[in-house]
């Protein structure tokens, strides 16, 4: 299972860093993503990995101010956020890849992944 933990209260401005730990099966070969989701809101992409770090997107909301990373040898992906705002504020989740060694960052679908790990929350105060 994938387990995202790291979340918290944060104030505006400051930072996090999002783990996501895979148990019981390796992600290495996968790539990787990570969404959120807002009350009331649709989960949608934050950004994602390739299975060889090679390549990452992100969503614009959080471009230049999020960044993903992974450690396969942990089989760990991490989620570094910086310059939270409020509007980040949502459940975190990641997710890996239905296809195994795709070239590049797999895409904002949700359908493109096929293993989900449980949230982790974020909250930022303004």
């Amino acid at each position: 299972q994938l387990q995202a933990s790291g979340g918290g209260l944060v104030q505006a401005g400051g930072s996090l860093r999002l783990s996501c730990a895979a148990s019981g099966r390796t992600i290495s070969g996968y790539g990787m993503g990570w969404f959120r989701q807002a009350p009331g809101k649709e989960r949608e992409f934050v950004g994602g990995i390739a299975w060889n770090s090679y390549n990452t997107n992100y969503a614009d909301s959080v471009k230049g101010r999020f960044m993903i990373s992974r450690d396969n040898a942990k089989n760990t992906v991490y989620l570094q956020m910086s310059s939270l705002k409020s509007e980040d504020t949502a459940v975190y989740y990641c997710a890996a890849d239905r296809v195994r060694y795709r070239a590049v960052a797999p895409g904002t679908g949700l359908l493109t992944y096929d293993y989900w790990g449980q949230g982790t929350q974020v909250t930022v105060s303004s």
